[in-house]
């Protein structure tokens, strides 16, 4: 991995479906971006092109998801899109959201997984860019959490999530996963887990105005006993993996890459935004490795202390994990 080249789309693509918390319909497109661009959401009003770059800078207050907003709006329900950027290698793309909601955008819900999003970038294509990827290695431990609910990321030689989670039901009870980050992992084993509900909570969701636009097209919905859903699971821990699909969307927010092992204990957003909060907080535990750029800069402006705290070594050459 090390010595990639930064990575966008070849060509603008498009899905539309409802937002699963606003259920109001929505269209979202993908589209190439340059070099350093990183991951920006836009919006057009009139002849006005608003944008909020996907970056925990941005992060806003939302229950049950990600949510990013600046410059005038807010897009909630972001971590399946960034989930399928992310975990096939894009660097730099524009995310255009269209919806009937102009107090905060939403982005649609499609299957429930992130699926459909890998399968758009899939049909753009992934284009190799004239500048080499930065990374951020972790070199000391880094913890977030309580007794009961924690994630961490320690050093490694390579990108690697595990995470364990633990319910009270028969068809999840504890299920842990390991994913070994690479793109054709991603694809087989994460992008199709979707999202799930039990079905003695939904009622108090939509009361609180989450989940109205949530069905069994997209979500697995259990019972005391089974699941609502016409079929079977798509894994037989198909609840753990979107977990890990969420957690890849949620790390999208750090803007750059990450070397090393995140290990997730009956974690959620909520977690998982604090770890990439807490990485910025103590860059005496990492080092940026690759060329100095854009990207790495802005990261620079999320540190205490700016520039002045930041280890960076050079790409080796010839490097590879």
């Amino acid at each position: 991995m090390l010595g990639q080249r930064q990575r966008t789309i070849g060509q603008t693509m498009s899905a539309s479906g409802v937002g699963l918390h606003s259920g109001r319909p929505s269209k979202v497109s993908l589209s190439p971006a340059p070099v350093d661009n990183g991951i920006v959401f836009r919006r057009k009003v009139n002849s006005h092109v608003e944008t909020c770059q996907a970056s925990i800078r941005n992060l806003r207050p939302m229950e049950l998801c990600t949510a990013v907003g600046s410059n005038g709006f807010q897009i909630q329900t972001t971590e399946h899109v960034l989930s399928a950027l992310w975990g096939f290698g894009i660097d730099n793309a524009f995310i255009d959201i269209d919806s009937e909601n102009i107090d905060s955008e939403e982005v649609p819900a499609m299957d429930g997984s992130a699926a459909p999003f890998a399968k758009l970038i899939q049909l753009a294509g992934i284009l190799p860019q004239d500048r080499h990827r930065t990374y951020l290695k972790i070199l000391e431990p880094i913890r977030v959490g309580d007794d009961n609910r924690t994630i961490s990321i320690l050093p490694s030689p390579f990108p690697k999530i595990t995470y364990t989670i633990d319910y009270d039901h028969q068809l999840i009870q504890r299920q842990t996963y390991e994913h070994e980050w690479s793109a054709v992992e991603f694809e087989a084993n994460i992008a199709q887990a979707r999202t799930f509900a039990f079905s003695h909570e939904v009622e108090a969701l939509r009361a609180r105005g989450l989940g109205n636009g949530g069905s069994l097209d997209n979500t697995i919905v259990f019972t005391e006993t089974g699941i609502m859903n016409e079929g079977t699971l798509r894994f037989p821990d198909e609840c753990v993996r979107h977990k890990v699909l969420d957690l890849i969307g949620d790390l999208s927010l750090l803007g750059i890459h990450v070397i090393g092992h995140i290990v997730g204990k009956r974690s959620g957003h909520h977690l998982h935004t604090r770890l990439v909060q807490a990485i910025l907080d103590n860059p005496e535990a990492w080092t940026l490795v690759g060329p100095p750029g854009k990207l790495a800069n802005d990261l620079a402006d999320l540190v205490p202390n700016g520039k002045d705290s930041i280890q960076t070594v050079p790409l080796p050459a010839n490097s590879a994990f």
